[in-house]
């Protein structure tokens, strides 16, 4: 049996993927206001949300660790049981929630779902460099984060709907079985890799193979596997750097949305666990759309005769372009409405831009050693979020946010320099000549 466009039902099932991570990791946020009131009665708001803040905390730093574990594994043992391992211990995770009693059990089942979530992104990028030509990487990149994105936009209203039924305990098992459940079209469908896959056409797997062998170190004229260096003279190139420090800039910009949209609604605006269900979606709308749009203008512009380096660098600065006025705005939106409105513009450059900074990997290196890139930058980018979560819970006492907008806001300058000065020139990385 052929399977026409195999590639793209393996990238809507790792996007499926990220809308299931994004449901289970949005739960926690989402009925934090009833567990709160449930486990910690005692407390008031400001005691809620330095716990709050402290379980998140544990998990980012948790998921920074899982991003550079993650990578390994899935460069040792291949996309396929690396993504299962990955959302089968998650949904373990998830399910354990429901038995949480305080703050240590919380953080423990915390730190597991993010060490075992984090799999999902250097997973991603590994499929990605394995199942797509370069020219079609952005896009396929940004197919992936609008799943995180969808899973974003309806993990609140699914999980306000549940809890007119349930109390916050069974939505933790309910929201755990959609990860058992992804199992099972996974293993069918990704039986192998292109080289293998007996569902691939031979047009279509001549098609990926050709359009990912981009590099001729040799300047035979013929191209080859590509440069695939180890972990140690990866760290010789500023690209690697680039690409890493641009990373831990703008990602926890991500993080300060997803961990603080719904405490941020109910301490400004006063709203419950069921207004914020059915308002804090509406960001996620804004990142979907870019994340599609940001992929599209990438293909397209290669298409259309653009190098790699000028697609990917101009596409990022305009992204970042549009977020950095969002910043300003938030300082003072009015009404609820336009919060989440200006966040979704936010957002939506967020996308545009991220989407082709995760491609940088599979741009510069052989497949090879794409996980263990895209794993190291995921771990600084996580660990940037850690350190901004743990500091908004000091600066934002008494509700105000304007100093997490203006931090937000420095780290997107932060990480377009490091893309435009350490990576000087976006192609395929040559080994240094030994002297």
């Amino acid at each position: 049996m052929k399977l026409k466009g195999l590639r793209w039902w393996v990238v809507s099932l790792v996007a499926l993927a990220a809308v299931i991570n994004y449901i289970d990791r949005q739960a926690f946020g989402a009925l934090w206001p009833d567990i709160a009131k449930d486990l910690f009665p005692e407390m008031d708001k400001d005691g809620h949300k330095a716990i709050y803040g402290t379980i998140s905390t544990i998990f980012i730093l948790s998921y920074a660790g899982g991003q550079a574990l993650f990578g390994k594994i899935f460069d040792w043992i291949g996309t396929r049981i690396g993504f299962a391992l990955s959302i089968g211990v998650w949904s373990i995770a998830t399910l354990l929630h429901a038995f949480a009693q305080g703050m240590l059990s919380f953080s423990i089942f915390r730190s597991i779902l993010g060490i075992a979530e984090a799999g999902n992104w250097p997973g991603a990028a590994k499929a990605n460099a394995e199942w797509f030509p370069t020219n079609e990487r952005a896009l396929a990149q940004g197919i992936f984060n609008s799943g995180a994105s969808i899973g974003g936009i309806v993990a609140y209203p699914v999980i306000g709907l549940l809890s007119y039924y349930f109390d916050w305990k069974a939505i933790f098992i309910v929201v755990a079985i959609l990860g058992f459940l992804w199992l099972l079209p996974w293993l069918f469908v990704v039986k192998a890799d292109p080289k293998s896959h007996p569902w691939l056409s031979d047009d279509e797997r001549k098609y990926i193979l050709s359009g990912q062998r981009n590099q001729d170190i040799d300047d035979d004229g013929d191209y080859d596997e590509g440069y695939t260096p180890t972990t140690a003279q990866l760290f010789k190139h500023k690209e690697s750097w680039g690409v890493i420090i641009a990373s831990a800039a703008i990602d926890p910009i991500w993080w300060l949305f997803i961990v603080w949209i719904p405490l941020y609604l109910s301490e400004v605006f006063g709203m419950d666990v069921e207004q914020i269900a059915f308002s804090a979606w509406v960001p996620y709308v804004g990142a979907m759309i870019g994340a599609i749009f940001g992929g599209l203008l990438a293909k397209n512009r290669i298409k259309a005769g653009w190098s790699v380096d000028k697609t990917r660098k101009l596409t990022i600065t305009l992204g970042i372009a549009l977020m950095i006025p969002c910043f300003f705005l938030l300082k003072a939106p009015g009404t609820a409405i336009n919060a989440v409105i200006i966040m979704a513009v936010l957002l939506f450059g967020f996308q545009v831009a991220i989407g082709n900074i995760q491609t940088l990997p599979s741009d510069l290196y052989s497949g090879k050693i794409v996980g263990t890139l895209s794993g190291f930058a995921g771990m600084a980018a996580k660990l940037g979020a850690a350190g901004l979560t743990a500091l908004v819970t000091i600066i934002t006492t008494g509700g105000n946010y304007t100093p997490a907008f203006l931090i937000g806001g420095a780290l997107a300058v932060i990480a377009l320099v490091a893309v435009w000065f350490l990576c000087p020139k976006i192609e395929p990385i040559k080994p240094k000549l030994k002297a």
